[in-house]
């Protein structure tokens, strides 16, 4: 095939004043002109942050990217973006994740770039990457940062932050010191990188394998493992060959390739919110993932991965069970492996050579961990627009669960409330919270994993139903209801629950009601308190103006293809 020209030229090959002091610019950074003349130019598209703990090692492979670009005879160019981190930012990253796929993509073109390797890790970078990346359509390849070592407390090997959830539940419930608490603390992280169970970071890590955007390894090898930086120099050279082949991200991020990662999703046992980054990528290409297709696909695919928080083990056993490639190929009889990659090679053939080397870990496709999917999407009178629940990290016995509700009005009345002895509360009670999406949170927080009250806990109770319209973390466990579309805010069915309303979930039917007269519930809705205000100012109130409900992936309207 003919090499389409490089796109980089248009800056360079220019009678203006400014194509020169282009050039004079290149050799001011110590370079040639034989550096740069008439090779691609390489963007590397970095989110390291010291702000980011996951991705504070991102410098270090961005070099490794170089090395390949460098050898496969094109010119890298390392440039910074926002950098998305959990722990740090307030109220959520999740108010930020288009802002920063806004800048990807104008960083992208408004630069001589003919691709582009984009450097993520913590849970909302990969997929504000991969949606700038869309967006902009120039040939691009995810290199993510890897999971952290496993942890070891006392003979115990635990993941970040399932089992700091899990611990902290036990020091609500007075069954360990705070000095236990804060020996776990200075244990839990102990390498760079991203949270080692299948939480968000390590779901969307993975999914960019199933997508085609990464080169094959990509979601399980740890961060502190040197194949790591060898993979960001394999990646260094095939966006090389991207650029000669015009391999875009919207010849490699087709509709089958998506239906790829939502069965890799369901195998995983992964995070609920990468849902909502794959709808909000696909709109980006003017594709539409409709929640039924979710769950369609989630009926006729099974749960392969024994990973915390739905299973036993943590990535570096994923990894060395052969990662990535090893889970797709159990899953194989289910995809496209047709779908074209970034690697030149379809995806069946990235993984013809892998291989299970620990079925404990990796289920073989014929004997399961469970029949279908981890994540269910649910409808019904509360949730017309959709809720999801995280089936495989959650409550047999709650499965098909009726109780009273108890609601709590927003995120500061739960917290106020929780833990007073004089809630009226029993185990069997359903636990509501509203005005937590993406309009009343803002920003759709992870609050979703209600606490259980210590006067519960006491009982020796560790779950119980809890429903919002908030997100949980990817690592988080129990039976939770969350995204419920439309949300407190826009005027939903959950802004008119009130405590002592009975609410039934039955998964087996993929139902969640709210078993109230119509009626009742219209006259409710109409007496409910107005929408949160508007912000006067800046990107909150462009948010707020332009933001989509959850089943629409939380994009903004205007960026939607």
């Amino acid at each position: 095939m003919n090499t389409p020209p490089l796109r980089s030229r248009e800056w360079f090959d220019t009678p203006e004043l400014y194509g020169w002091t282009r050039r004079a610019a290149m050799l001011g950074m110590g370079m040639e002109t034989s550096n740069f003349e008439g090779r691609p130019i390489v963007g590397i598209c970095n989110s390291w942050s010291e702000l980011t703990h996951c991705n504070a090692h991102l410098r270090s492979l961005a070099e490794a990217v170089k090395q390949g670009v460098w050898q496969a005879g094109g010119v890298p160019l390392e440039f910074p973006v926002m950098s998305l981190g959990e722990f740090n930012m307030r109220p959520t990253t999740m108010l930020f994740r288009n802002l920063m796929s806004m800048e990807v993509e104008e960083s992208i073109l408004a630069n001589p770039l003919d691709g582009v390797v984009l450097l993520g890790g913590c849970d909302k970078t990969t997929p504000a990457l991969l949606m700038g990346a869309a967006s902009a359509d120039v040939p691009a390849i995810l290199v993510t940062g890897g999971p952290q070592l496993s942890a070891h407390w006392r003979g115990e090997t635990l993941g970040s932050c399932t089992d700091c959830r899990r611990y902290h539940v036990e020091l609500r419930a007075g069954n360990i010191t705070e000095n236990d608490w804060l020996e776990l603390q200075g244990g839990m992280i102990r390498s760079p990188g991203h949270c080692m169970t299948i939480g968000t970071a390590s779901t969307m890590a993975t999914l960019g394998e199933a997508l085609g955007m990464s080169p094959p390894g990509n979601g399980a090898i740890p961060a502190a493992d040197s194949r790591r930086s060898q993979l960001a120099t394999t990646a260094g050279r095939l966006i090389m060959n991207c650029i000669e082949q015009d391999l875009r991200p919207s010849k490699v991020m087709t509709l089958p390739a998506f239906e790829n990662a939502i069965r890799t999703l369901h195998a995983l046992g992964g995070s609920t919110n990468a849902i909502v980054h794959l709808i909000a990528i696909a709109g980006r290409l003017g594709l539409e993932l409709p929640l039924s297709w979710f769950d369609e696909l989630s009926r006729s695919t099974p749960l392969l991965l024994n990973l915390k928080p739905s299973g036993e083990f943590l990535m570096e056993d994923f990894c060395y069970a052969g990662g990535g490639p090893a889970l797709l190929k159990e899953l194989s009889p289910l995809l496209h492996c047709d779908c074209p990659t970034v690697t030149g090679k379809t995806l069946g053939e990235n993984i013809a050579a892998a291989r299970n080397d620990n079925p404990q870990v990796i289920y073989p496709f014929d004997s399961p961990l469970a029949p279908d999917g981890g994540l269910v999407a649910l409808t019904g009178s509360l949730a017309p627009g959709g809720a999801i629940i995280k089936r495989s990290a959650a409550s047999a016995e709650l499965m098909h669960h009726r109780g009273r509700a108890v609601v709590f009005e927003d995120h500061q009345d739960l917290l106020a409330r929780i833990d007073d002895p004089d809630l009226d509360v029993v185990a069997e009670d359903i636990l509501v919270m509203k005005n937590a999406g993406p309009l009343g949170g803002p920003g759709m927080p992870e609050w979703g994993l209600l606490p259980i009250p210590k006067k519960i806990l006491a009982q020796g109770v560790r779950d119980m139903l809890r429903i919002s319209d908030a997100r949980i973390s990817g690592t988080a466990f129990g039976t939770v209801v969350v995204h419920i579309t439309p949300e407190t805010a826009a005027g939903g069915p959950l802004a008119a629950v009130q405590t002592g309303d009975q609410i039934e979930l039955d998964v087996s039917q993929r139902r969640l009601d709210l078993l109230v007269e119509p009626q009742v519930i219209a006259d409710r809705l109409r007496e409910a308190p107005a929408a949160p205000q508007v912000p006067s100012r800046g990107y909150r109130r462009l948010y707020a103006e332009h933001v989509l409900q959850a089943d629409r992936g939380c994009d903004f309207d205007f960026l939607v293809k």
